[in-house]
Order: structure tokens, then sequence, then C-alpha cells
């Protein structure tokens, strides 16, 4: 990603703890898709390298946002964006309303920033995955994650999954450019068509001189990338557990 966008992954204040969410659906498309789609989104706590001279090499609290593709009696597996997770220590998800479960990267490239996680916990619902081939300028999706979550805490709103709904501006060259910002904490969140829920692109950055552009990675690169990247086998699966 260029140095002229803003990465949204990361932050530097402690984050208390992992917030539920209403369970009722609703009759409107868009409200269905993000409902079925929630359960599946991921925060990520973590320690980070301090950018702070005065701090070095200490570490800072950082999160990020991830989305569960594949679960089973394994355990699951979380795609998201490689720099949220970029020299993490302590890196923890938070799901199934469960606070700080270990979890652990498995797969990782800077250059087409994606990264896989995987976490003990099982049976987690898990994202369906489109494509990019054949949307359109003007499409209307919606953008799922953790913006900002230690500024909720603080002002005692609670840390919960928060949902944005734009349209896709225009499919560049291997980014999908929106019409609506992506903000801290986002980075790695599901970007959704939203009448059918699919998953289409993973919220990445903004420019930094106008954040009300934000970028996606097209969700055909994602996939690619986790076809690379099997999931271990059942005995891995069991000492990892272990």
């Amino acid at each position: 990603m260029k140095a002229w966008l803003l990465l949204a992954g990361l932050a530097t204040v402690p984050l208390a703890a992992c917030g539920t969410q209403p369970k009722s659906p609703a009759g409107d498309p868009f409200v269905r898709s993000f409902h079925a789609l929630r359960p599946s989104v991921v925060l990520f706590t973590m320690k980070i390298p301090s950018d702070d001279p005065k701090k070095k090499g200490e570490f800072d609290d950082a999160y990020g946002t991830g989305v569960v593709i594949a679960s089973g009696r394994w355990g699951s597996r979380i795609l998201t964006v490689e720099h949220v997770i970029h020299d993490a220590r302590r890196l923890r998800a938070c799901v199934a309303g469960k606070n700080g479960v270990p979890a652990r990267v498995v797969a990782s490239d800077e250059k087409a920033d994606l990264a896989l996680v995987d976490v003990t916990t099982p049976d987690l619902p898990a994202a369906t995955l489109g494509t990019t081939r054949g949307l359109e300028p003007g499409t209307a999706v919606g953008v799922a994650g953790f913006p900002i979550p230690d500024a909720f805490e603080d002002e005692g709103l609670g840390v919960a999954t928060s949902v944005y709904a734009g349209r896709i501006s225009s499919l560049r060259k291997d980014s999908v450019e929106l019409d609506l910002p992506v903000i801290p904490g986002e980075s790695g969140g599901p970007v959704f068509e939203a009448q059918s829920g699919v998953v289409v692109a993973l919220a990445e950055s903004r420019f930094d001189e106008e954040k009300a552009i934000g970028f996606g990675i097209p969700i055909d690169d994602a996939t690619k990338f986790i076809a690379e990247h099997p999931r271990r086998s059942r005995r891995e699966a069991t000492q990892y557990r272990r």
C-alpha cells in the first residue's frame, strides 16, 4: 500500500472488554445482511513496538478487525490484513463473546497486506466470501468492524461491532474504492454486498489527506492467498490446541 494512504488498523490505547450485540433481526435487507455477518467479525488486541522515540524497546496496545472464514471442531481461521498483525505480540481475539482468546498468525504477506490467524475456539459462524467480478461502481456495500474501540470504551459506550453503509466508488487496480472512510481499527474488517451479505473486499486504508475516501483489498486477492495456505492437518491442529 502506497505511503500516501493511511493504514487503518492500529492504535495505542488499552482496550477493556469485548461487547455483546442485540440478537433481533430486522426486515431491511442491509440490516439482515449485517445481522448474519456480525458473529463472524472479530476484534483483535495486541502489543506492537512503540513508534515513540522516547519509548524505544517498549510496546504499545493496538487493535484491528478480522473475519472468520472457516471453522470446525479444530478451531477457527480468521482473515485480516497484514498491517494489523505486523510485529504483534500477545495477539488476542474477541470471539463468541470471549475476551482474550490466544491467536496465532499462520500466514502473512506484507506486500499483499493479507494474513491468516488461527484460534482454537471451535464452530464459529464463517462469512461467505464472494467476488469482485461483476461488481459495478454504485453497488451498495457495508463495512463492519471496530472503529477506535478505545474511544467508545473511554466514553462508557462499550465495545461493539459497528457498521457503515456506502457504495463502491470505483474498481481500481488491486483496490476497491469506497465512498466512506476506513476508520482506524476497522482495517481487516469485511466489506460486504448490502443485499446478499457476501464479503467482496477487506477494509484496508484511506487517503491521509482526504479521509472520506476508503479502500479495500479485493476479495479475489484474498481467496487466492487463502488457497495458497491451506489449513493444517488434524494432528497439527491438535498439537496447537494443547
